[in-house]
């Protein structure tokens, strides 16, 4: 297991840490520099982010300030009460797909989606299954483009709080069949185009959590995220707690990650609307930094 506490070569941070900070939205040019200036290697920015800044203009500052991408956030929701509506999902990661490959991401990220029009209070239908179909058929299509273009897809299980209305894939396990069935390889040495992102926040809870990580191997580890878990959780998305903060064993799963050859980056992924966004932003990088050494 690599030794982190004199450095954090390893680090990633995930923007949506530090994009709300003190009630203002914080730009990613900004939060480009902010990392720039504290030696962090690493980040995983959002589409809209990037939209905002413009693509050639953030591709030309991660060039210019040597920041890599540890992922891209996000694709997925392919789930949709009409023909039309799971097409348009369809051309949209397409489109994540073509941003990731010019920002030289490692993978596109798949939040998969549930039940559609849940995210709005009034889901379309209550199936969940054929939500999983519909899932399954959207990965599936959107492989070929992938394998086109060389971008790698991880998707990630959520937790099981979100399967109504985020994500209708919930274990790694799940994630790992899934893989298995559209990506399979009898040569191990070949990359994977399908792959999970495993995110201690949504599958420390997991009993079977070990002996998956270790399923997936190398070749289908492709992101790992951390944070922790708050008690008590106030809210169902917002409220992540920093590294040792919370009650989730780091160490132990990083050690099992790292067992099972995955040697990439951590990547700090926090929501935090009552705690770590209400401070500065370069308060709440020193902290990932300190954490990361210390309990990572």
């Amino acid at each position: 297991m690599r030794d982190f506490s004199n450095d954090h070569s390893w680090l990633s941070v995930n923007t949506a840490t530090v994009r709300k900070q003190e009630g203002v939205e914080t730009p990613l040019p900004r939060i480009i520099e902010q990392c720039a200036a504290r030696g962090i290697r690493a980040i995983s920015p959002w589409r809209d982010q990037v939209a905002a800044a413009g693509l050639s203009e953030i591709r030309a500052q991660l060039r210019n300030t040597g920041i890599a991408l540890s992922g891209y956030c996000r694709g997925g929701f392919f789930t949709g009460s009409t023909a039309q509506s799971r097409q348009a999902a369809l051309d949209d990661n397409r489109r994540a797909m073509d941003e990731a490959k010019a920002l030289d991401a490692p993978c596109l990220v798949l939040v998969v989606g549930a039940l559609p029009g849940a995210l709005e209070g009034s889901p379309h239908y209550k199936d969940i299954a054929r939500a999983r179909n519909e899932v399954r058929d959207g990965i599936a299509a959107s492989l070929a483009y992938a394998r086109e273009i060389g971008m790698p897809l991880a998707i990630e299980p959520l937790h099981p709080m979100q399967a109504a209305d985020r994500a209708c894939i919930n274990t790694l396990a799940h994630a790992l069949d899934l893989c298995d069935e559209l990506d399979p390889a009898d040569d191990h040495t070949v990359p994977a185009m399908l792959g999970v992102a495993v995110d201690v926040y949504h599958v420390w809870w997991d009993p079977a959590l070990q002996n998956q990580i270790a399923r997936a191997g190398k070749r289908r580890l492709m992101a790992y995220h951390v944070c922790d878990w708050r008690l008590p959780t106030r809210h169902l998305l917002s409220d992540r707690a920093m590294m040792g903060d919370g009650v989730i064993e780091l160490r132990k799963i990083r050690g099992w990650v790292e067992a099972a050859g995955y040697a990439g980056y951590s990547e700090v992924e926090i929501f935090s609307d009552m705690d770590w966004w209400r401070r500065p932003g370069g308060e709440v990088l020193d902290v990932c930094i300190e954490r990361h050494r210390a309990v990572v």
